[in-house]
């Protein structure tokens, strides 16, 4: 059974940071790909960034590239968001998703 684990989400000012992680279990996970979603109140979900299971081939939306870089850890079976200069527009419950399943999600709010 694939069980996903978000965690590291908060309230921070905007031009901040924040590191998102996210724990896999059930899965093969070196061999996985691994994507972050994020879905804002009344928007639909969005592929923030995606990440090849070797870690040599990443991915990122436009409007987060040069901001966010995703990561993993193979060893400890746990991939990583670095989100750095935040938005407003980044407030949103961020999900991390591998084999068609989804984590509970974490939020992340950037407000001052």
């Amino acid at each position: 059974q694939v069980q996903l684990v978000e965690s590291g989400g908060g309230l921070v000012q905007p031009g901040g940071s924040l590191r998102l992680s996210c724990a896999a279990s059930g899965i093969i996970f070196r061999l996985t790909t691994m994507h972050w979603y994020r879905q804002a109140p009344g928007k639909e979900r969005e592929l923030v960034a995606s990440i090849s299971g070797a870690g040599g081939t990443r991915q990122y939306a436009d409007r987060v590239k040069g901001r966010f870089t995703i990561s993993r850890n193979n060893a400890k079976d746990t991939v990583y968001l670095q989100m750095n200069s935040l938005e407003p527009e980044d407030t949103a419950v961020y999900l991390c998703s591998a084999s068609n399943v989804w984590g509970q999600g974490t939020q992340v709010t950037v407000s001052s």
